[in-house]
């Protein structure tokens, strides 16, 4: 399997980095192919929704970090995504990622699995809620 892993934490040895080390080194003893984006210390632009990409053969027109990630995610199986939790949901550099999805929407909808690895400093109930519901919105984009 082919296995993309986006990283979202600015801390290359904070718990966040850490679990998703431990899920490579993990799938990679599986057999599994892994690629891994951290996305903290790419050049990922905003989308601009300027809509280049639908009529462009879905290249964005920024040229950035994503033109090489965007082949790994169109190969990939499955898609796992790292995160700590920043104000209820994904940190900003996983989310600037999953918004530049739009290019290749056709292409990555309905044909990935999903996983989703958080961390936390908070332990209340509501904590994880806001990106519960978000990752729950992008398994049903993704497959």
């Amino acid at each position: 399997m082919k296995v993309t892993v986006i990283t979202g934490s600015s801390h290359k040895k904070g718990t966040s980095a850490l679990l998703a080390d431990k899920f490579i080194e993990g799938a990679r003893e599986d057999g599994h192919d892994v690629f891994r984006f951290d996305a903290a210390f790419e050049n990922v632009k905003p989308c601009l929704a300027c809509e280049y990409c639908t009529s462009h053969d879905s290249q964005c027109i920024s040229k950035d970090s994503m033109t090489a990630l965007n082949e790994k995610l169109l190969e990939a199986d499955m898609v796992v995504f790292v995160t700590p939790l920043y104000y209820y949901t994904m940190s900003t550099q996983v989310k600037a990622v999953i918004d530049r999805f739009h290019a290749n929407n056709a292409k990555l909808s309905g044909n990935k699995k999903a996983i989703l690895i958080a961390t936390s400093y908070g332990a209340d109930d509501e904590t994880m809620e806001g990106l519960g519901k978000t990752y729950e919105a992008i398994i049903r984009f993704l497959s």
